[in-house]
């Protein structure tokens, strides 16, 4: 079990400014409620710098003789009452606009996300596994979502405090201030250094992070493969390195932010320790005022906490813009396979002035042929996969490709369906280079049976709909006959409207391609792939499975990919691939009777597969089901 990890993504070591300011774009929607916020931080900052003066002021009236201290005395502690209630409503505002700008930024990112992923390239999901994906979704959009409405209020609230508190010392004794003030440029070192510590360990905790959630996600969805090779205790091992791993850099983590705290709170105590020895000294030498002194002894313990505070929100963002990072380059990530521009221009023309007969966008009556005319492809990472490919396929032709795995039958079905064009050469369907038509009009007119069907959780009947959704239940019933579902479908409690599972995972492999074999029926394509129906099905099943697929072919330009050879018997032509060029086609019993490629494959198959029957028989089994 390979846990993946995305050590390659770019991650800036200082602060990208232009990168948040491009995650604040996200946060518009919710910009009302990011000004309460920020307007809430501001009335905060205000109080906490008055109140130390309002206190100072109390005790020099409470110790005076003058007349009307006393009626001062009560003016003051009104006026402390109500700036303390002001902030207690300043601190429920912007706890309830903080929860509604972070919900409604992790909404928004979530769904940008989701909707990008819809519209990227199958090559996009070759190199990206699950757990990569899901991390995305979930922990990066969380954590910025969280991030950004408490900076900002920090920013606003620390920005205003410390600008405050330092006019409100310099105006009432300079000299005091400068005293205070001393503590800042050993703040702010020891401030330095442990948040760029804070933040390598904390980025070494996202990466360990990253890494164990892809192990959950394969852990999880190759449990069977797991048990089957008595895989549990390797498995366990290599987890317990990942989380070791995990534990080591959050313990430095820890250790880093244990140490800083103190120091923090150390300084803040010296800063009140010197505003009472030279608070002192001035009061009996220079008649500072009593009230004065205790104001300046708050000031001194409060002005390390904003720094504490703005330091620690400076640290959570750069933290953070790993996760800012990934996200980004995920928005940023465009398709490779797209409509090109001419074809977008003429989408855009014909919806407003509609040409009968032209299709570019939808449906359209009936395709005669496709023709893969000189085509060459190759993968990014390898060599060439198709050379010099030339295919025709007339209209309700139903084409077979068989060969050795790696010929190159896969990558055909590919290029058909534009997961990848080609790199050379053309892909005519009725004359046109379907790259100037577009996707939608190719996917409209497309179908696909996968070798390993994926129905979606919810019931049998949602997964038929899923073919076309304005469907009706009988027009759903009515497939589900044709393809033979109708008979295992009835032998359930609740008959369509059976929960499927997760995958699938309640159904056997059998009924899951049933229910693909409706879907694609239901949907009614003009051009329909299948890759192998019928590899892993037992005999019974397969032959339940054949007899949809002949259903589903009827009229329709179908493309069979054949890993077992009985399965593509009655296509109209069978094409041999090797190395990516056709060395021979023909019809079943034509290609049996050349004694060529075709039939030596098929001599092949059928001696392991009487042998895997005699295997069965012989340990008191059967064929595989």
């Amino acid at each position: 079990m390979t846990a993946y990890h995305d050590d390659d993504d770019p991650v800036h070591r200082r602060l990208d400014m232009a990168l948040w300011r491009r995650m604040l774009t996200h946060a518009r929607p919710y910009r009302s409620s990011l000004a309460g916020l920020a307007g809430a931080g501001l009335v905060i900052a205000v109080c906490d710098v008055l109140l130390p003066r309002v206190t100072g002021a109390v005790i020099d009236n409470s110790i005076s003789s003058t007349t009307g201290a006393g009626e001062r005395i009560w003016v003051y502690g009104a006026l402390y009452v109500g700036m303390i209630v002001l902030m207690a409503l300043m601190v429920w505002l912007f706890i309830v606009l903080a929860g509604v700008a972070a919900t409604g930024v992790a909404y928004d990112l979530r769904r940008a996300a989701f909707s990008r992923l819809q519209d990227l390239s199958f090559s996009f999901y070759d190199h990206r596994p699950v757990g990569w994906l899901m991390a995305r979704l979930t922990a990066d959009c969380e954590r910025i979502s969280s991030i950004l409405p408490w900076t900002l209020l920090d920013a606003v609230w620390g920005c205003f405090l410390l600008s405050g508190i330092t006019a409100m010392m310099l105006w009432m004794n300079w000299k005091l201030a400068l005293v205070v003030l001393s503590i800042v440029p050993p703040l702010s070192v020891g401030t330095a250094v442990f948040q760029k510590k804070l933040i390598r360990t904390q980025r070494l905790v996202r990466k360990a992070n990253s890494k164990i959630t892809a192990s959950f996600n394969e852990g999880i969805m190759g449990v069977r493969t797991t048990k089957a090779f008595v895989r549990e205790d390797e498995n366990l091992r290599e987890f317990q390195s990942l989380t070791d791993e995990m534990f080591h850099h959050s313990f430095h983590n820890a250790l880093h932010a244990a140490l800083y705290l103190p120091i923090v709170m150390t300084l803040g105590a010296a800063g009140v320790g010197l505003a009472v020895w030279r608070g002192g000294l001035l009061a009996t030498g220079e008649g500072l005022a009593l009230g004065d002194l205790v104001a300046f002894m708050q000031y001194a313990g409060l002005f390390h906490i904003p720094i504490q505070e703005m330091a620690q929100r400076f640290t959570g963002l750069q933290a953070a813009q790993a996760s800012a990072e990934r996200l980004q380059n995920l928005l940023d990530t465009e398709p490779e396979i797209t409509d090109a521009p001419e074809v977008r221009a003429a989408i855009e023309q014909q919806r407003r002035a509609p040409q009968p007969g032209r299709a570019l966008d939808g449906q359209q009556e009936r395709i005669s042929d496709i023709v893969f005319e000189n085509v060459q492809f190759a993968y990014k990472e390898g060599g060439p996969v198709l050379l010099d490919f030339n295919l025709r396929i007339g209209a309700g032709e139903c084409i077979a490709l068989v060969g050795e795995t790696g010929s190159g039958k896969s990558t055909v079905a590919k290029l058909l369906c534009r997961f990848y064009e080609p790199t050379g050469g053309r892909i005519l369907i009725d004359g046109v280079d379907y790259r100037n038509r577009s996707l939608r009009w190719l996917q409209s007119n497309l179908g696909m049976v996968l070798q390993e069907p994926h129905l979606f959780s919810g019931t049998i009947r949602e997964n038929i709909r899923y073919g076309r959704l304005n469907a009706t239940d009988a027009e759903i019933e009515a497939v589900a006959r044709r393809v033979g579902a109708a008979s295992f479908v009835r032998e359930f409690p609740n008959g369509y409207d059976t929960e499927v599972g997760e995958g699938g995972n309640r159904l056997s492999t059998g009924q899951k391609q049933l229910v693909a074999l409706a879907r694609a029926l239901l949907a009614d394509p003009q051009i329909l792939v299948l890759d192998e129906a019928t590899s892993s099905v037992d005999t019974e099943t397969e032959r339940k499975i054949q007899m949809g697929i002949e259903v589903v072919l009827q009229g329709r330009i179908s493309v069979i990919i054949a890993h077992r050879l009985s399965t593509i018997r009655a296509a109209d032509r069978i094409l041999v691939i090797d190395h990516g060029r056709i060395v021979e086609e023909g019809q079943h019993m034509e290609l049996l009777r050349r004694q060529g490629p075709y039939s030596r494959l098929y001599t092949q198959q059928f001696r392991r597969d009487a042998a895997d029957i005699a295997l069965g028989r012989a340990s008191g089994g059967g064929v595989d089901s």
